[in-house]
């Protein structure tokens, strides 16, 4: 599929059937999302991979989203690392490039994805839970499954009406 295709086709899937990820499309996945742009390639994501159903089953308490969360056949949560960062903004932005990529590539594979913001409210509880290092920041978590629902597409926006000069 051209990349094009891809991103006009993705979704934000809430709806997994059973059955887990296979670990080569998780590392095929963990895998797009290390190859994002940062700046000055310092690479600031770290990432967590929860596939046991007992910390799943800790994580739902921690959000509004429990139910997607308990149906995915993974969990990824997605983290800044502070002890590395040079520049917040940057960072932060590498961050949501990392997660771009990391949705383009479940989508490619046929699987059903979407980016959990809500939950980092919960933070630092949840990096406790996973034991992660105090210089990890929650940024998103993603919910990975094989997709149990078929969006419609959403409507976007004229290109003219988003573009503010052009000269």
């Amino acid at each position: 599929m051209d990349i094009l295709d891809i991103i006009r086709t993705r979704r934000s899937i809430r709806k997994f059937s059973t059955g887990s990820v296979d670990d080569a499309l998780i590392e095929m996945i963990l895998e797009a999302g290390r190859w994002a742009p940062s700046g000055m390639n310092n690479q600031p994501w770290r990432f967590a991979v929860v596939k046991d159903k007992e910390m799943k089953e800790l994580l739902t308490g921690l959000t509004h989203y429990s139910t997607i969360v308990k149906s995915a056949g993974v969990l990824i949560p997605v983290f800044l690392n502070n002890g590395e960062s040079y520049n917040r903004i940057k960072d932060v932005q590498a961050i949501g490039a990392c997660l771009q990529n990391m949705l383009l590539e479940a989508h490619s594979l046929g699987l059903g994805a979407v980016w959990l913001g809500e939950i980092i409210k919960n933070g630092e509880q949840i990096r406790e839970l996973l034991g992660a290092d105090r210089d990890l920041e929650l940024m998103a978590v993603l919910a990975v499954g094989h997709p149990s629902e078929n969006p419609k597409t959403m409507k976007r926006k004229d290109l003219d009406d988003l573009i503010v000069f052009r000269k």
